[in-house]
């Protein structure tokens, strides 16, 4: 990252000293990442979640989380892995649940400078996208909440062209529970519906979206639960994806990777760079796009660190379309 001041990187893409970015504008590069260019590639990671492992350790979630030296390490490998990969990747997007602290807690704002003072050393060219998580803006969030989480990350939800693919960054949270909030979740519906519009109109190569929370974790019919969006907010919003032709929806929040397709709609659900809850590793995801798909593996961090992106994958980014 360059922290010395403002860079242009993409389209709606701009990082300043506080390692936030600016969004829903529109920069010199437009036209040229609207064209697909040829095969690329990109890391989801998920939940680094400072603070999360001692908590669950003791059992108290809501105050246990004084401790995040093994999170540090984790967010300090993953960075050291991602910026070994060759050729680089476009940019490395974090899906949310960045801290574990939730807004207004105790040890939020250490672990929000120590995550910080870990992604700065993240390569200079290999841009980072943050997506807000529960623990970020809080499970019932607030325009209060919403404003803190933007000053300190950028903007809740936003989008950006890299190559001739439309990437949507979305806060699922709205879609959760508005509740406290029910104006903010409309302008993110109005704003939405104004996007897809705007990826019609440049006829994407592909549309692929970020949230923290993931439609469904296996099944689109399955049971609402606290991992999932309840039923018909889901059904809802598949089907507007659905017919916007969006291909891919990454999430994480599960701490498991799972996942899953709603006709034609594919949703990854990827696992934790932090806590585990399952029996997956602390990993990342390597998603290639190429013309006719999006291929993603999920790598553990000793895995990508020590032996990098599989020649499968390398190949595909050789292919000039």
């Amino acid at each position: 990252m360059d922290l010395a001041g403002e860079t242009t990187v993409y389209l709606c893409l701009y990082f300043n000293s506080n390692l936030r970015h600016k969004s829903r504008k529109q920069d010199t590069q437009f036209f040229d990442e609207c064209q697909w260019k040829g095969p690329f590639y990109f890391i989801q990671g998920a939940d680094p979640q400072f603070g999360l492992m001692k908590a669950w350790a003791v059992g108290d979630t809501n105050n246990g989380d004084d401790e995040w030296g093994e999170e540090i390490k984790l967010a300090e490998q993953a960075v050291q892995a991602i910026n070994k990969l060759n050729p680089k990747p476009k940019f490395f997007v974090l899906c949310g649940d960045l801290i574990h602290g939730m807004p207004g807690s105790q040890w939020r704002k250490d672990q929000e400078k120590d995550l910080k003072n870990v992604l700065k050393n993240t390569d200079q060219d290999i841009p980072l996208v943050f997506v807000s998580g529960n623990h970020d803006i809080g499970n019932t969030p607030t325009k209060e909440t919403i404003d803190n989480y933007c000053k300190n990350w950028g903007d809740d939800y936003f989008s950006f062209w890299v190559g001739g693919v439309f990437f949507l960054v979305l806060n699922s949270q709205l879609y959760f529970d508005s509740s406290k909030c029910p104006e903010l979740k409309q302008a993110q519906d109005v704003w939405l519906n104004e996007q897809l519009a705007v990826a019609q109109k440049h006829k994407c190569k592909h549309i692929i979206v970020f949230q923290h929370i993931p439609l469904f974790l296996k099944k689109p019919d399955e049971a609402h639960d606290y991992f999932n969006l309840e039923k018909s907010v889901r059904q809802e919003i598949m089907e507007k994806f659905h017919k916007a032709g969006i291909k891919a929806v990454f999430s994480g929040h599960y701490h498991r990777n799972a996942g899953g397709s709603y006709r034609g709609l594919e949703m990854v659900v990827s696992s934790a760079i932090g806590c585990q809850l399952g029996e997956d590793t602390h990993g990342l995801r390597v998603v290639v796009v190429t013309d006719e798909k999006i291929v993603h593996r999920y790598y553990s961090l000793n895995e990508l660190s020590s032996q990098g992106i599989e020649k499968e994958l390398l190949d595909m980014l050789a292919k000039q379309n």
